[in-house]
């Protein structure tokens, strides 16, 4: 019974993770790092995430600097960032590039907040979907007289507490997100 309740805490706080990682990635209008944490390059014919072939750091609030540890895979950055759905040009300047972040608008805020919710959303199906498995697992092991009726109105108890938990921390991160969103 601890093993499941384990397991399913576990599994739980690595959907949680994830919802961070993708809250992580959205463009606020300030410059992150996070935000190129998807992007990979075709280095030597073989994809290599960008963070491994270059440093990236935020040389002002809104403007990330790329510089490649290797110069002749300058070219190819550029394209992986053109490729992928960051949604920002880079300049290149033949030593680094350069992502300008533009101020976000009122339009734009708004559907990130949308992108927000349907994040946390997303998130919180997760978690029940844990929480389902759970209680089947739970189920099956009375069926096979693992346990007894009690345990199993106490392990369902649980389970729920703990979905509760996580779905709570859920809402919370988003409305965080969102704050964040509206305030810059």
């Amino acid at each position: 019974m601890k093993t499941v309740l384990k397991e399913t805490e576990d599994k739980m706080k690595k959907t949680l993770q994830r919802l961070e990682s993708d809250f992580a990635a959205i463009r606020a209008g300030r410059a992150n790092p996070a935000v190129l944490d998807k992007v990979t390059v075709d280095y030597y014919g073989a994809p290599t995430p960008l963070n491994q072939m270059a440093a990236i750091s935020v040389s002002e609030a809104r403007i990330l600097v790329i510089q490649p540890w290797d110069m002749s895979s300058l070219k190819s950055i550029e394209k992986a960032i053109l490729a992928s759905d960051v949604g920002i040009t880079p300049t290149n300047d033949g030593k680094v590039l350069r992502l300008v972040f533009p101020q976000l608008t009122e339009e734009r805020r708004k559907e990130l907040c949308k992108s927000i919710k349907k994040y946390g959303e997303e998130c919180k199906v997760a978690v029940r979907n844990v929480r389902r498995d759970a209680m089947e697992k739970i189920k099956a092991m009375k069926k096979n007289s693992e346990l007894t009726e009690d345990e199993v109105k106490t392990g369902e108890k649980d389970i729920q507490k703990i979905t509760d938990k996580y779905c709570d921390s859920a809402d919370k991160l988003v409305s965080e997100k969102e704050k964040e969103v509206m305030s810059i």
